[in-house]
Formats: structure tokens, C-alpha cells, sequence
């Protein structure tokens, strides 16, 4: 008599099993576990439930075949050769399940017996490539590269879980864990989307703005709209982030200057003959421009407290 039923369950949740799995598994008078399912055949014993571990097909062939109604446990690549066998999904995996094998490989790269390189890097040592990577996503998005973005998004990807793993490392109560960045980050999005997670009725696009805005202002209690704006991105970027927040805080801006240009791609060509005449006088432009961005970064700190001692 062969294997009656196969259960496929997940290597990466072996705790969970859905009712029809549950179903299968408590009303089968043999269950059998290939290797795959070794967690899960161990989380069923915890639990009171017979299970026994065969080593491969063959030997689950053999032993189940004195005892009708025997059930398998397998994950979905072990059920590939059993072809005609009764199947059901015992836990069925959510989106994003892959990411639980990402934190799962960088553990192992910094745990005692895995990478030498990995295991010493620190925070400081790895700012750089955050930098580097979310630079090559950029381009890969620019470029509208399916493939190439896949790939530089993982490596961003991969510079979170590694930061949050060296925070795991911290002494008590001075780090943090990849669950403590993810929970964070769920909170955030529920908190700004009151129209979406609470009562707060439809909005349009620039209603939701401005509830953001509100919320992040409400949560950071900023005194300045120079904080949280990162000052090591280009200058240009940092300049029209601070020029946006003024406007929205009534804070002053620098004077528009003139444009003569009618499109964007114009507009580039004007600028890029800046670089080069900048380049000619031999002035770096993104110094000259930070300059100016720092300069006004401190005239609105100044700004905002003026206002704050006045309120």
C-alpha cells in the first residue's frame, strides 16, 4: 500500500499547518516525514503527535505500505516524485516568506563558523556600500531594467538585514533587531494612513499629503523643517528638499532665479553648460552648491526659532 496522502508543508515556517493539514495529519494512523519536514515533524511531536522521520521516498514507500492511510510529510521540491499521490497544501506560504531565508543566510554569515568578512563588519564600515547600492537601484530604475532592478533592489535589501544583524550584536538595550526595523515600519504605514487603516474617510492624493505631513510633524516634533532632511545627499537634492519644507512651514525661500528654459531636457543642457563652465574656471559645482544649501539651511534654523520664540 503506498502513501495515501501527501502533506506538503514549509521548511522556512515549520510551526504552521493549515486546517486541511491538521486535518490530514491528526486523522492518519502513520505519519511519515521526509527530511524537509524535519521542523515540522519535530513541532508536531512537541505538540503530542506521532510523526517518524524516513530518510527518503523509498523508505517512506516501504514503511507506509502495511498501514493504509498513511500520510507524508514533504516540502513542495521533495513531493516533486510523487507523481499521482493525493496532495494537500499543509502550509500554504504568504508573500514575502523569502525574506524569513535572507535573514536566516545572514545569521549563518555571522555566526561562529561563517564568513570571516562578514562577521567583522560594523556600521561604519558598511555605510558606504548602502550609498553605493541604493545609487545602482536608482540607475536600474532610471534605465528601466526589470532584471537589473531585481538584482540592485536585493542588494539594497541585503544592506538592511545586515545593519539590523550587527544591531542585533549590541549590548543589551543599546541595539535592535530586523523585527524591531519591520515592526517600526508597519507602524509608521498604519499611523500615516489613517484613511486607510482607520476612520478617516476617502482622500485625495493632496489631502493624503498633507495628512502625512501633519502626522510626521505630530510624531517628530520638529522645531526646524532642516531636520530629518539628509545632508549627504547631492546638493541639489538636499537644496529642493529644503526649499519644499519651507514652503509648506511658511518659512522664507531663496529667490527663484530666472528660467529661460521651456522643458526639462532644456533645462539639463543649461545646467550641464554650467558643469562645464564651472569645471573650466576649475570650481567643483556640487561644492559651490552645498555651500549655498548650508548657508540657507542655517538662515531657516534661525528662521524657525525666531518664529517659536515669537508663538
Amino acid at each position: 500500500m503506498p502513501v495515501a496522502l501527501l502533506v506538503t508543508v514549509s521548511p522556512r515556517l515549520p510551526g504552521l499547518l493549515g486546517p486541511a493539514g491538521w486535518r490530514a495529519v491528526t486523522g492518519a494512523p502513520l505519519v511519515l516525514a521526509l527530511p524537509g519536514a524535519a521542523r515540522t515533524a519535530a513541532a508536531l511531536r512537541a505538540a503530542g503527535e506521532p510523526v517518524t522521520d524516513v530518510p527518503d521516498p523509498a523508505e517512506a514507500a516501504a514503511a507506509a505500505a502495511p498501514v493504509p492511510g498513511t500520510v507524508l510529510l514533504a516540502t513542495a521540491e521533495e513531493a516533486a516524485g510523487f507523481e499521482g499521490v493525493p496532495r494537500v497544501d499543509g502550509a500554504p506560504e504568504p508573500p514575502g516568506v523569502r525574506l524569513l531565508d535572507v535573514v536566516a543566510v545572514m545569521d549563518r554569515l555571522r555566526s561562529p563558523g561563517g564568513c570571516p568578512w562578514d562577521a567583522e563588519q560594523t556600521h561604519s564600515s558598511l555605510r558606504g556600500y548602502l550609498l553605493e547600492e541604493a545609487h545602482e537601484a536608482y540607475d536600474a530604475i532610471v534605465d528601466e531594467d526589470p532584471v537589473a532592478m531585481r538584482e540592485e533592489l536585493g542588494d539594497v535589501l541585503l544592506q538592511v538585514v545586515f545593519h539590523a544583524r550587527v544591531a542585533a550584536e549590541a549590548a543589551p538595550g543599546a541595539g535592535f533587531d530586523v523585527d524591531d526595523v519591520a515592526g517600526d515600519l508597519v507602524g509608521k504605514l498604519v499611523r500615516r494612513h489613517p484613511h486607510v487603516f482607520a476612520d478617516a474617510g476617502p482622500r485625495d492624493v493632496a489631502q493624503v499629503e498633507a495628512g502625512w505631513e501633519e502626522i510626521k510633524k505630530a510624531e517628530k516634533q520638529r522645531r526646524s523643517p532642516t531636520e530629518g532632511v539628509s545632508r549627504s545627499q547631492p546638493a541639489a537634492s538636499w537644496g529642493a528638499a529644503l526649499a519644499r519644507r519651507a514652503t509648506r512651514a511658511g518659512l522664507p525661500t531663496p529667490p527663484p532665479g530666472e528660467l529661460t528654459v521651456d522643458s526639462p531636457e532644456a533645462l539639463g543642457e543649461r545646467l550641464l553648460g554650467v558643469v562645464v563652465a564651472a569645471e573650466q574656471r576649475g570650481w567643483d559645482v556640487e561644492d559651490a552648491l552645498r555651500e549655498a544649501v548650508r548657508r540657507y539651511a542655517g538662515e531657516l534654523d534661525a528662521a524657525a526659532h525666531a518664529r517659536a520664540a515669537e508663538g
